[in-house]
């Protein structure tokens, strides 16, 4: 069953989220993993507030999707997102 990497991000250094970016993606991918969404054109249907940056990430299930997370590569970079950015990310299963 697939497993979906959400993130909900708000951008606080655009320099430093400019330097995770590829390495952060270049992770996903070598983990078997794919970016569905990001960044695009968003329009809030209901509640809020707008969420400033939304990134959708999908992976085989939720044990390749931990494995990217906790993986080395992942973990080097996720430092510079933490100085660079606020939000949240969360795993989800799909159906």
């Amino acid at each position: 069953m697939p497993a979906y990497v959400l993130g909900d991000i708000r951008v606080t250094g655009s320099a430093a989220f400019d330097a995770y970016r590829t390495p952060a993606a270049e992770s996903i991918a070598q983990y078997g993993g794919r970016v569905l969404a990001a960044v695009g054109r968003k329009e809030l249907l209901d509640g809020g507030p707008v969420p400033e940056r939304v990134v959708v990430s999908e992976f085989a299930d939720t044990a390749a999707a931990r494995r990217w997370y906790y993986s080395p590569e992942y973990q080097a970079v996720l430092p510079i997102r933490l100085r660079a950015a606020q939000g949240c990310v969360f795993l989800i299963e799909g159906m």
